[in-house]
């Protein structure tokens, strides 16, 4: 193997926020035997596989082995060759608290990277909520009960938006329970933090405990609700906010809520009524509208990792080994943006990733050359995000078909 200099490389520059001594120092205090009897394939040896594997979208664990052969690759990791049953046995026992202590501080570098901007100033920290299902067969994930013929699991995710989306927390769960399960562990109850969510998380006993505590959430409303108008607020002219109500929500005596909430009712492209409740009643009702808007992010995230990440060809069969896959894909996510931070680049995350491909082992300043060359035109900066924009262009992607296996959980109604 030649002795090369692999330090200045844009793989290497991928990894480097895997590789602080100072994480490994702290995953092994916290987690004592990590790596104890190992011999051949460290645990940040696996990562870093892993992670390249995540981005060539690798669909087996010989791909990942046969990987190897790349000379500089394997510069890199300092391994030489590794069984695919190795990496399938590593990967199946890997605790997942050093998955999750990993992915916790890899996306603690992405938001201080990103800092505050136009939106968290303005409307505070927004978090989205929701999950996605990755269909599996039932004979081989006998744990992931979904439905008589099918298997499948749920990654139930939070996502932190400020014009970028960010994973925060996922829960990896089977395919079967309801959305709202989950919801008390994705809530974030922060000063200043708003929890958007659909129609899945509708629990108003849920709500009302988030009223009591002072939890803000924004949520769309199921057609069947039972609404009690106690007032009625002006509307601005020309505004695309038919109605803003104070309201209670359910059946007096059996499921209705103890606090009052606020019903904000726009439209969407069609001009089809979009009825969303919130708890905040200080943001405006077009603040409101664009906030819900904002949770199509989170359609647009699941998306992308389904297409450009490996989360639908799973490498391992159990439980433990498909949780550490999911956490794995979104480290890689967060990792791309860190490049795309790095780099200063204005694109999209698709571009990177698309370059990164060409460019793994030659030295990141030729990447970065490489990246602006392919740009010509001159940068405008960060620019406000238009949250009807954004939403006409998810909904035309879902129309045309573009999102098939998207919307496995997600209740969506236009």
């Amino acid at each position: 193997m030649q002795d090369k200099d692999t330090t200045t490389s844009t793989l290497f520059q991928l990894f480097r926020p895997v590789l602080s001594d100072d994480l490994w120092v702290h995953i092994y205090e916290k987690v004592p035997g990590t790596d104890r009897h190992i011999r051949k394939l460290k645990t940040v040896q696996l990562f870093e596989l892993l992670i390249h594997a995540e981005m060539q979208s690798y669909r087996s664990l010989d791909e990942i082995s046969n990987s190897l052969n790349d000379e500089e690759l394997s510069q890199l990791i300092r391994l030489e060759s590794i069984s695919s049953s190795t990496i399938s046995r590593r990967l199946r026992v890997l605790p997942l608290e050093i998955t999750q202590m990993l992915f916790n501080s890899i996306t603690s570098q992405v938001g201080r990277e990103l800092g505050f901007h136009l939106i968290r100033q303005k409307l505070g920290s927004l978090y989205l909520i929701d999950s996605t299902t990755i269909s599996l067969c039932l004979s081989q994930y006998l744990w992931a009960e979904f439905r008589k013929t099918k298997g499948g699991v749920k990654a139930h995710l939070r996502l932190k938006f400020d014009g970028e989306s960010t994973p925060d927390k996922v829960i990896v769960t089977p395919a079967k329970p309801a959305d709202k399960t989950q919801m008390d562990q994705l809530i974030v109850d922060e000063e200043g933090a708003l929890n958007v969510f659909d129609r899945g998380y509708v629990d108003y006993k849920k709500w009302d405990d988030y009223c009591q505590n002072g939890i803000r959430f924004t949520s769309r409303l199921k057609d069947n609700a039972i609404i009690d108008v106690l007032e009625e607020f002006p509307l601005k002219a020309g505004s695309p906010v038919k109605k803003d109500q104070k309201v209670r929500l359910g059946k007096a005596g059996v499921n209705q809520m103890t606090h009052e909430v606020r019903l904000v009712i726009t439209e969407d492209l069609e001009g089809k009524p979009i009825v969303i409740v919130t708890n905040d009643f200080n943001l405006t009702a077009e603040e409101i509208s664009d906030i819900y808007r904002y949770r199509w992010k989170i359609e647009l995230f699941f998306k992308w990792i389904k297409q450009h990440l490996q989360i639908k060809h799973l490498f391992s069969k159990g439980k433990l080994g498909v949780e550490n896959q999911i956490y794995i894909a979104l480290m890689t996510y967060c990792l791309l943006q860190l490049i795309k931070l790095k780099a200063g680049f204005k694109g999209n995350l698709l571009a990177i990733k698309r370059l990164l491909l060409t460019c793994l082992h030659e030295p990141f300043t030729d990447f970065v050359r490489k990246l602006y060359a392919k740009g010509k035109r001159p940068s405008k900066g960060r620019q406000a995000v238009d949250p009807v924009r954004s939403f006409g262009r998810t909904y035309w992607q879902f129309l045309s078909g573009e999102c098939p296996d998207l919307f496995y959980s997600s209740e969506i109604i236009l």
